[in-house]
């Protein structure tokens, strides 16, 4: 009975320690889901998470394996230069965020429309995939539930397995802002990453259900909600609200539009404004991006007039969204004559016509909107 004894211990260390190599025969138990809480109910909004590869990789393959469309949208989240090539290495732990679509559903965020969707291999096994494949930013048993999979050795190669990515699209503390899946390294507090991502520690106890900041855990997918920069973007438009966290560049209205969220170059006018530019890309929903009625991306002077018989107006063109049909612009700090009331703030379109709309000057000195 003695001699039994080790070897019993030694099987339970080794189920423990390299439980991959034993999925193929041991039944391994779901692990309970551990989302992010999301309340808006059918909400979808942009989110990001962390991804650190246990091995050397490339641009290409963490695209891939993800199923992120554009290339450009890894570099915009990564602030990596656009001319970074799909083949650039990737060493061994390096962190790389990932943006994706987020679906609420049953008070949980998970990755939107079944993705990442993972194609399994031979040898595969759900903890494989989880831990080694994906570096633990989801477990096993949230796979095998996600998946419908009555028994988790039972999977076979060529099968496609949603990978259900932890997300949110919550206000937090009633600001709209971007949830990020932090992985907390070895060493790190809950103060360092407060200070680090501008948030409160008391708002990431409170999202993460954290009694004490002693209760983080190194590995722990942590929900981070990055503020993010202001924008003048329209409530109608089709990409509202538009959130860009600090650090981070979107691409929208068709690949037309760069917007970038840089906090340190906003500090020096005592701003968070979101910066947008016209890109060179070939659109994606029109034959040619469409012309605006001022130049945004920088300061315009008399590039936009306010009703008849105004004189000239000075300020800053900004994107503000857009439609089927056209790119809409504001123009911030414009001065105009004082008829039937000023304005600091109006609307600049393209009607579905391609006529350009006088705009109108109202006594609200900051809004955006538009009629149709």
């Amino acid at each position: 009975m003695a001699s039994s004894l080790p070897l019993l211990v030694w099987v339970v260390i080794v189920s423990t320690t390299i439980p991959s190599l034993l999925s193929p025969f041991l039944t391994l138990p779901a692990a309970e889901a551990q989302a992010f809480k999301c309340s808006r109910r059918g909400a979808t909004c942009d989110a990001i998470v962390d991804y650190i590869s246990p091995n050397a990789t490339t641009l290409s393959a963490v695209k891939s394996l993800f199923n992120i469309k554009n290339l450009r949208s890894i570099l915009g989240a990564n602030s990596l230069p656009l001319t970074t090539p799909a083949s650039k290495t990737l060493p061994a732990n390096q962190t790389l965020k990932i943006p994706f679509t987020c679906s609420c559903a049953n008070g949980t965020g998970r990755s939107s429309n079944r993705r990442p969707s993972y194609t399994v291999a031979p040898g595969d096994g759900l903890y494989h995939i989880a831990a080694e494949v994906f570096g633990n930013l989801v477990t096993f048993g949230e796979i095998q539930t996600a998946n419908n999979i009555p028994n988790s050795n039972l999977i076979v190669p060529g099968q496609k397995l949603w990978i259900p990515l932890p997300c949110s699209c919550d206000d937090v503390e009633g600001q709209k802002v971007v949830h990020y899946g932090h992985v907390v390294a070895a060493g790190s507090s809950v103060e360092a990453i407060a200070g680090q991502y501008n948030v409160s520690q008391d708002a990431l106890l409170k999202l993460n259900g954290l009694s004490s900041p002693k209760d983080l855990i190194a590995g722990a997918i942590l929900d981070v909600p990055l503020p993010t920069c202001k924008s003048m973007i329209n409530n109608g438009s089709l990409d509202y609200p538009l959130l860009v966290p600090n650090g981070s560049v979107v691409f929208t209205a068709g690949n037309c539009v760069s917007c970038k969220c840089d906090a340190q170059a906003a500090a020096a006018v005592n701003n968070w404004n979101l910066e947008c530019q016209p890109t060179q890309l070939k659109s994606s929903i029109w034959s040619k991006c469409p012309s605006t009625s001022c130049q945004f991306g920088g300061s315009v002077n008399g590039d936009s007039s306010c009703a008849s018989g105004s004189d000239t107006t000075s300020g800053t063109c900004t994107y503000a969204g857009y439609t089927n049909q056209t790119i809409l612009t504001a123009t911030l700090n414009s001065t105009c004559p004082q008829k039937d009331g000023g304005s600091a703030l109006r609307p600049q379109y393209n009607w579905k016509w391609r006529l350009i709309l006088t705009l109108l000057c109202w006594t609200v000195p900051i809004s955006s909107s538009y009629m149709f």
